[in-house]
């Protein structure tokens, strides 16, 4: 066995080990991003490429330590220059930086060749060692990745202090539940006030519905997943984990208890089943539901991540080329998604059981996408060249995409009310404000809820947090406290480092 070791060691196959290491690099700094199975191609593909490579240059040297030893240098000139570029892009955006670094990359790739070709030096002995740190580097970037993706339902609740009741009881005809969750939706003074647009077109359809709309309505953070935590566990933050302190930056408690949360807790404890939607962002996804809906592979016939991957990579000038465009594929990505969300509201509004339906749509929030009528836009023409959004080109695009959302809103409303036989409760909420607001306007959330027949409990000033406390109650007999209606911003990146907004409408001003 001892012999076998030291055979297998001494072989130089440590240039293919190394090259699965900047995916899997990657996958884990992406960690709770993206899904792991969205590595899978790009993986295979870097692992074939190093190989392919170590072939032809053992082909022209014919000696494979000389081989795998040059390999391994034009690998990591690879798979570096994109990460480089970024950087140096990043420090000195408006310098004319492209070619000056092309001329490193050339010297280095010289240089590499040089080193490697030394008639002294066969790095027969650098084997082992060589192999040793590739194994090791691939086995601590794999062992950060989780790759679960959330296979296996569990009925558990991430928070242990979580306001969950086992008492709650379903009645005689349960109601399904519909929570549509707009990423970033402002309400609608906000949206007037910031675009000039008059949103009251969308609110008057909804009332005429039957929603109530809360005008004075504020999100309990200012960040998405601080905003669903909150949201989805029913309590403030701050009590809810010892996690949650000023000086953390952690979120691996807070993602566990977006998708293990006390409201998918009590309802799957009172026998509902329970839908989820892809959302392109692996940390909002929660994949270990009864239905995880994902819409096919994108018609691109590329995911994200391979498009992120690309761009860290020499192969990043096939954008330049036209060869292929990242930046497209996103775009398509998100329109799939978005479209097969609304498009399975049919299927998923005549489920013969009672339902609890989570849908996080990623709009208005960017990327824009969509004009007014649903027409596909290109999502960096509303960015600059360091992919920031002007304040004109942000508002133009998220005027264009929320108008489109507003009439895709009304007809799953319209679809879910039509096949429903019991009046269904819909929840339709955003977790914040839009971008490039100041901070108290970012808390401007917007709300609105169907409750039939129990309108009475709602309020103008109503808070996240307390929305599903109020369905418990009404429905459910539930007997959550209502709280105190607190908005809190927090800084990047200290997520958890809390000062109070204050709302002017509960001032009645």
């Amino acid at each position: 066995m001892k012999k076998f070791f030291s055979s297998f060691f001494n072989a130089p196959w440590y240039p293919i080990v190394i090259s699965a290491y900047p995916v899997l690099a990657l996958l884990s700094s992406n960690a709770g991003q993206v899904q792991s199975n969205t590595g899978i191609r790009p993986l295979l593909v870097s692992v074939a490429f190093g190989a392919l490579l170590f072939f032809i240059v053992w082909l022209f040297f014919k000696q494979v330590h000389r081989a795998a030893f040059l390999t391994t240098l034009l690998l990591t000139l690879f798979f570096t220059y994109g990460h480089a570029y970024i950087a140096v892009d990043e420090k000195w955006p408006d310098a004319d930086y492209a070619k000056w670094l092309a001329v490193v990359w050339v010297i280095l790739f010289v240089l590499a060749v040089l080193w490697a070709t030394r008639p002294k030096w066969t790095f027969v002995s650098a084997a082992a060692n060589l192999n040793t740190v590739a194994l090791a580097l691939v086995i601590m970037a794999a062992a950060q990745i989780d790759f679960s993706n959330g296979m296996g339902k569990v009925h558990r609740v991430a928070l242990e202090k979580a306001p969950i009741q086992e008492d709650l009881t379903l009645p005689e005809n349960p109601p399904d539940v519909y929570f549509f969750l707009l990423d970033s939706y402002g309400r609608s003074d906000l949206l007037y006030t910031a675009y000039g647009f008059d949103n009251s077109a969308f609110e008057s359809q909804l009332q005429e519905r039957g929603f109530y709309i809360a005008s004075c309505s504020q999100s309990n953070y200012v960040r998405t997943e601080i905003s669903l935590g909150s949201s989805l566990n029913m309590a403030y933050l701050q009590g809810l984990d010892d996690a949650f302190v000023p000086e953390s930056t952690a979120r691996r408690v807070l993602w566990d208890s977006l998708k293990h949360n006390a409201v998918r807790y009590n309802f799957e404890t009172l026998g509902y089943e329970t839908v989820n939607f892809a959302s392109g962002f692996a940390w909002l996804e929660i994949t270990d539901v009864d239905h995880f809906m994902s819409p096919p592979p994108a018609s691109s016939g590329m995911n994200e991540f391979e498009g992120l991957f690309l761009r860290t990579t020499l192969a990043r000038y096939a954008q330049d080329l036209g060869w292929v465009d990242p930046d497209y594929l996103m775009g398509v990505s998100f329109r799939d998604r978005f479209t097969y969300t609304f498009e399975s509201m049919d299927e998923i509004s005549t489920m013969p059981q009672p339902t609890f339906a989570y849908m996080h749509l990623i709009s208005p929030h960017p990327p824009f996408v969509f004009d007014p009528e649903g027409n596909p836009t290109y999502p960096p023409d509303f960015w600059n060249d360091q992919r920031m959004y002007p304040a004109d080109m942000y508002q133009k695009g998220y005027v264009n995409q929320l108008q489109y959302l507003n009439k895709n809103m009304i007809e799953a409303v319209d679809t879910i009310l039509a096949n429903s036989d019991t009046p269904p409760i819909i929840i339709i909420q955003s977790d914040h404000g839009p971008w490039l607001q100041p901070k108290d306007k970012r808390m401007r959330n917007f709300t609105a809820i169907l409750m039939p027949g129990h309108e009475d409990v709602l309020y103008p000033t109503i808070t996240p947090v307390n929305i599903f406390r109020v369905v418990f109650n009404a429905y459910f007999g539930g007997k959550y406290d209502i709280l105190e209606d607190v908005s809190y911003f927090s800084p990047v990146p200290k997520l958890y480092d809390f000062s109070e907004i204050k709302n002017p409408c509960a001032n009645g001003n």
